[in-house]
């Protein structure tokens, strides 16, 4: 992105000042919009162009007519270029800028308790490791205020490339960031910090286009993934939408099993088999009778069952014990497309190995980190980096599971699926993502659209499934429950809309 700014404003001939005043002015905007009877507007203000925005955008309100408080957090003898530019004119607007160091510390308490609005303009794109004083300090104040927080361009704190913070970060209700998306705003740290994010290209694409910069990720969603879900024709059969068997649910676990087996069948395969523990066999019968199940004492039962599916799921449930061994050995020799989950990659970071070819990694970051023999938050570090290393280690499709999660495929690309559900942060949601995902592969045999489109619409429906049970209460059953109404945005049979 900086690569990007440089461009336009050195190749281009565009106004590094003007660029800075058009950003400044989409911030206001948004402003205006979302907060048009805030009442008093905390500005705080760093030394860079970040801080150089969030002056402007104090004289914008100050013109306005808007009781504006404007706070100089790095000391304005220290502001160079076209952050000074900013400063000198905000002070031209009539905007009273505030030294932090002259303020009390009284006084700065009331500046934020008087704020019904706090611009957060303090730390941009080019700081990196854990802010120090006397950000981190603001960054708690900004946090613990009741009032809501508009950040430019990123929440300061936040690592704009990789969604990582190692410290504080500043939680904010609206982000609205410049030219181009940055990855960050969209995993890791990011999903949960920036709130809504507002995009201002600032009419800078050909920019983009002419500079040569290429995107180091994409951003889905289910809208935008949707049409990947083929048509299904008048004369359909079950034969055309694949069999996915689950492998999963040893004891103590079998609902494990059965969460992905009815995903599965919520997700469009045309049949699905779940192999489990005997004991299992009847609970499942019962809650969900279009699945066909089978108990299962010993792994060599499985191969009859593997020759007839498409594509297989194992893991939920499995342990880690003789008999999950056992079936993840016969699920990985039987060569046949595999989503692999939970236990049964806690048994490949250990002891079994796995072709690289067509299989999808579903690891939430724990198990991630087993593979990779490191700890949790060197992948919270860099979910993307660590998503590229476990497709490298391991072949095929990895999708890293949690808030912005990111899908890493065999021709190098990356996708982050926008959104995140705090709801979602309970036992068994990663058993429905794993069902999803089989059914679609088996829909459409491509391991990195499936890996995408599984996440998104597990999201979407979870997403409409809290808007009845809330974040608290929601289960992983709500979540497939929903299915069938998200899936039905996709459908496009003749007809449907008349339904």
């Amino acid at each position: 992105m900086r690569q990007i700014d440089r461009y336009v404003i050195d190749q281009q001939g565009v106004d590094g000042f003007e660029l800075m005043q058009s950003a400044a002015h989409a911030v206001f905007r948004c402003l205006v919009r979302h907060w048009p009877n805030c009442g008093s507007v905390l500005v705080l203000c760093g030394a860079g162009n970040n801080g150089g925005d969030g002056y402007l955008v104090a004289a914008s309100a100050k013109r306005h007519g808007l009781d504006v408080s404007c706070v100089a957090v790095a000391p304005t003898g220290k502001l160079s270029g076209d952050a000074r530019k900013a400063w000198q004119k905000a002070l031209a607007d009539g905007v009273d800028v505030l030294d932090l160091e002259a303020l009390g510390e009284s006084s700065l308490g009331d500046l934020f308790a008087s704020a019904g609005l706090i611009v957060d303009a303090m730390l941009g794109t080019g700081v990196s490791g854990a802010p120090r004083e006397p950000f981190a300090t603001l960054i708690s104040r900004c946090n613990s205020a009741s009032a809501p927080v508009l950040a430019v361009d990123l929440p300061s704190g936040l690592n704009a490339t990789t969604g990582a913070a190692e410290g504080d970060v500043v939680n904010a209700a609206r982000t609205v960031t410049f030219i181009g998306l940055k990855a960050g705003l969209f995993t890791g740290q990011g999903a949960a910090a920036c709130g809504e994010v507002v995009f201002e290209s600032l009419d800078t694409d050909e920019g983009i286009a002419d500079s040569g910069q290429k995107p180091i990720a994409r951003r889905r969603d289910w809208g935008s993934v949707m049409p990947w879900l083929p048509p299904r024709p008048a004369n359909a059969h079950k034969g055309r939408f694949g069999h996915v068997l689950v492998v999963a649910g040893d004891r103590g676990f079998g609902g494990a099993g059965l969460l992905a087996a009815e995903a599965a069948a919520r997700s469009g395969a045309g049949l699905v088999s779940l192999a489990t523990r005997p004991e299992h066999v009847t609970a499942a019968l019962a809650r969900c009778p279009s699945v066909m199940v089978h108990g299962l004492i010993h792994g060599s039962e499985l191969p009859t069952l593997l020759d007839a599916a498409s594509v297989v799921v194992c893991g939920p449930g499995i342990g880690r014990s003789a008999w999950g061994q056992q079936m993840l050995e016969q699920v990985v020799a039987s060569g046949k497309p595999r989503v692999l989950d939970a236990d049964a990659l806690n048994l490949l970071s250990g002891r079994v190995a796995i072709p690289a070819d067509n299989h999808i990694l579903t690891p939430h970051p724990g198990e991630a980190a087993r593979l990779l023999n490191c700890l949790v938050p060197e992948v919270e570090a860099d979910r993307m980096a660590a998503a590229r290393m476990l497709q490298a280690l391991y072949g095929g499709t990895v999708l890293l599971k949690g808030a912005g999660t990111v899908v890493a495929s065999e021709d190098g690309g990356l996708d982050i699926i926008s959104g995140s559900n705090p709801g979602m942060a309970t036992g068994g949601m990663g058993d429905v993502l794993s069902g999803i995902v089989a059914a679609v592969l088996a829909q459409i045999g491509d391991g990195q659209k499936a890996a995408v489109l599984g996440a998104s619409v597990h999201l979407a429906a979870a997403d409409r499934a809290a808007r009845t049970t809330g974040f608290i209460g929601l289960i992983p059953t709500d979540v497939i429950d929903a299915l069938p109404s998200v899936f039905r945005e996709s459908e496009r049979s003749p007809g449907a809309e008349s339904l």
